[in-house]
């Protein structure tokens, strides 16, 4: 009997279509009765629509001894309105299909609705009724700001959580809200109620200071129509934005250990402030930064964590503080990781070796074509979503920035050269201008880190 082999038949494989140009979607401007800035963008094909409301309420504005009362109005936003108690208001965004989330930080506060396009219309009515008529209720306040009580100690026992909280302390003025936690202190928090909430609403959310972001398939809507009988139907007392206060920060080089004694591993956190995305180097820094530490085969990765094994990954980062309208603002720059304790001096060490590697040689044109490759080759992938197109387009606005610069700043990566991308990571990461903080044994890692000499070694405690 002879014997038949079974043949396996492959389908083709497929093949890579033609590249398509892509720009990151330009929005269109208008505005409502009420003053309200409206962004739009349709994005075909994206049936849940995206919708970003920015608040002039920045931290800096909230009252003195009530920091954490801008976080506390934001989660309230959800916590009911004239119409619908809070658990009212929660069924109706359910039926809706919507979440809507809020948070305070140093610009202003957020709201972000993602709800579908067939029910766009419920989703902005919600929207608008929390922005018009927020209840503030007595027990819902009460109840927020036990939450957030109880979120305090979690937060200082995260050591990643402790050492940003220690390093804005070091690098701000006191006297600076960016010296202090932005949810606020168990000192802070537990002073506010529902008459400050209101208060802090009252003197700071209105339609005329306020921007709303829409993105999404807007096919067969009437966008105006509903805007305007929605968010629209908001009324407030005209405002002007407020003046925004410069940002100063002591960089001078030194050490601060957070003693956390026993502790097996040893938080690193090292930073500086520079200056916004207004910058001109701002793109070269981007790059050279992701050089530096963005990714697995980053410098700090192939050193600290391949050859050495001291992590299990390090990351440099530029983050934008705040900016603002005359072009002038603030980030923070920094690089952070947890190593093993014993090796923490070890590791400062190779960290400080790389810097100073970095700025004796440069970058390769090897790398400098990965981070390319790896910043602008991704972000057709990267905005996808209607909620990442409409949280950049925001982030724009709070920052001051034209609607074409995220279009702009990937043409400007591609342009950027290895010698520019080196020269702007090489000024961002200054070896004598960086404060080292570090949450960790004091007892065993005090005295490695000060054999080293990058600065002066102050240990505090843990509270």
């Amino acid at each position: 009997m002879t014997e038949q082999l079974a043949t396996m038949q492959f389908h083709p494989r497929p093949e890579a279509g033609e590249a398509r140009p892509w720009a990151f979607p330009a929005p269109e401007r208008s505005t409502l009765g009420n003053g309200l800035t409206v962004l739009r963008c349709h994005r075909p094909g994206q049936q849940v629509v995206a919708v970003e409301v920015l608040l002039d309420a920045p931290l800096d504005a909230e009252p003195a001894g009530l920091d954490g009362v801008a976080t506390i109005m934001a989660r309230a936003f959800t916590e009911g309105t004239d119409r619908d108690s809070a658990e009212e208001y929660a069924a109706e965004l359910e039926r809706a299909g919507a979440t809507l989330d809020a948070h305070a930080d140093h610009p202003g506060v957020r709201i972000s609705l993602e709800v579908p396009a067939s029910r766009l219309a419920k989703g902005l009515g919600l929207l608008a009724d929390a922005l018009r008529a927020p209840a503030f209720a007595e027990s819902e306040i009460e109840r927020l700001v036990r939450n957030r009580l109880d979120e305090i100690p979690h937060e200082t026992a995260n050591p990643a959580r402790r050492a940003a909280k220690e390093l804005s302390r070091q690098l701000f003025p006191a006297t600076a809200r960016m010296s202090r936690p932005r949810q606020g202190t168990e000192d802070t928090v537990e002073k506010i109620d529902a008459a400050a909430v209101r208060g802090f609403y009252d003197r700071h959310v209105r339609p005329a200071t306020a921007t709303v972001v829409v993105v999404g398939d807007l096919t067969g809507i009437d966008l105006d129509t509903l805007l305007g009988e929605t968010l629209g139907a908001w009324t407030g007392t005209p405002g002007e934005s407020r003046p925004v206060p410069p940002v100063t920060a002591d960089d001078t080089g030194r050490v601060v250990v957070v003693d956390r004694p026993g502790a097996v591993q040893t938080q690193l956190l090292i930073g500086r402030v520079g200056s916004d995305r207004h910058d001109r180097v701002w793109a070269a820094q981007v790059l050279g930064t992701y050089c530096l530490g963005g990714t697995l085969t980053s410098r700090l990765d192939r050193v600290l964590r391949e050859e050495k094994g001291y992590t299990y990954g390090v990351r440099a980062f530029g983050q934008v503080l705040r900016s603002a309208p005359d072009g002038t603002g603030a980030s923070m720059l920094a690089i952070s990781g947890s190593v093993d304790t014993p090796n923490t001096g070890p590791a400062l060490d190779d960290l400080w070796t790389v810097l100073r590697t970095l700025k004796a040689g440069g970058l390769t044109d090897a790398e400098r074509d990965v981070a390319v490759q790896n910043l602008v080759g991704v972000a057709p992938l990267k905005y996808e979503t209607a909620a990442a197109v409409a949280s950049t387009l925001a982030d724009q606005v709070e920052q001051y920035l034209p609607d074409d610069y995220q279009a702009t700043l990937y043409q400007r990566l591609a342009d950027t050269g290895t010698v520019e991308a080196t020269a702007a990571v090489v000024a961002a990461f200054p070896e004598d201008r960086m404060v080292t903080v570090l949450v960790g044994d004091a007892a065993q890692i005090a005295e490695p880190v000060r054999a080293l000499g990058i600065g002066e070694v102050t240990v505090v405690t843990a509270e």
